[in-house]
């Protein structure tokens, strides 16, 4: 199941209900559904949780209530211990406030009294195996990713020794063709042709294929081909940091091209600055190889060892000594 988006400016933010995030992340949270099963349209309207304990003991002021609320086995352990109007009182006082969804972990079996008002409420009401600190970590980095701004980029992408690059150009040039050979020579694909691309907490961009091409690449003239069928799980990487965008590009003569690599040049995705290389294409260029030295390069650069920088030091001290 999709989550929906609504466009903004910067990319794309989605609308995230309770069903649709109990859903994409069913296997990861261990759970199930008890009881609500009529709010689960509710929209999660902050992405973060909030441990209602306050609230169980009836302060209701600035209640976090656009977030998922999760409990354990001290505030249901607090609840079994009022008197059992009081505890229903208290828990409809919170469903009442139209909450996205409610998560009791550590396996606990919910009080019936909590079932029964979650169902008269229509509040979702899930079950969780995993530990209370463990599933509070688990939504929060669901939630971070289900969150974060995002954009869809016409692009392949591709994971070369740890560098992702986000292979960009206009249609037909070649961009699965490169990085099909890329795949070849025991690399891993990404994404093939669009790349959904999310910004983490505004620091880095992360890309991953869409759902429906995932494992898939279209390559002219074959058509359709299952890479994980012909190249095994190791040429497959569900996500990969962005850390280089390489664009193939025919350039006209005369047209001035990056010699030295002085001066690297970049882009902008979702806000945040990418190094980016323009990679020419000429007959007979192995463009998969450009793309690979370009990506280990990229990776030198990261370590501190610019090659550029250090060619131009050289000469400037053998012209000095002229």
């Amino acid at each position: 199941m999709g989550i929906a988006r609504q466009k903004s400016p910067a990319g794309s933010v989605p609308t995230v209900t309770a069903g649709e995030f109990f859903a994409q992340h069913e296997a990861a949270l261990q759970g199930k559904l008890v009881a609500g099963h009529a709010g689960l349209g509710r929209t999660i309207r902050e992405g973060s949780i909030n441990r209602p304990g306050l609230q169980l003991s009836g302060y209701l002021k600035n209640f976090a209530w656009q977030r998922v609320q999760i409990i354990g086995a001290g505030e249901t352990s607090y609840l079994n211990s009022l008197p059992p109007e009081e505890a229903r009182r208290r828990v409809r006082a919170i469903f009442l406030r139209n909450i996205p969804c409610l998560i009791v972990s550590r396996g606990i079996v919910p009080p019936d009294f909590l079932v029964e008002e979650a169902e008269a409420t229509g509040t979702p009401l899930f079950s969780s195996k995993l530990h209370t600190m463990r599933l509070i970590n688990t939504v929060t980095i669901c939630l971070e990713m289900d969150f974060a701004p995002r954009v869809n980029e016409q692009g392949s992408m591709v994971d070369i020794q740890g560098i992702g690059v986000l292979l960009k150009g206009a249609s037909g040039v070649g961009k699965s063709e490169c990085v099909l050979s890329l795949v070849a020579r025991g690399y891993s694909l990404v994404a093939d042709d669009i790349t959904t691309i999310f910004c983490l907490e505004g620091r880095e961009l992360v890309a991953r294929a869409p759902d429906i091409s995932r494992f898939y690449m279209e390559v002219r003239g074959i058509g359709i081909i299952d890479v994980t069928s012909l190249f095994g799980l190791r040429a497959i990487r569900l996500e990969k940091r962005v850390d280089l965008v390489a664009t193939l590009r025919e350039c006209a003569p005369g047209e001035e091209i990056e010699r030295v690599g002085l001066d690297q040049a970049e882009c902008e995705i979702l806000n945040i600055r990418v190094p980016h290389v323009i990679i020419p294409i000429r007959p007979g260029r192995d463009l998969a190889t450009l793309v690979e030295v370009a990506a280990l390069d990229q990776k030198l650069r990261a370590m501190g060892h610019n090659a550029a920088q250090e060619f131009n030091n050289k000469l400037t001290k053998l012209t000095k000594k002229r």
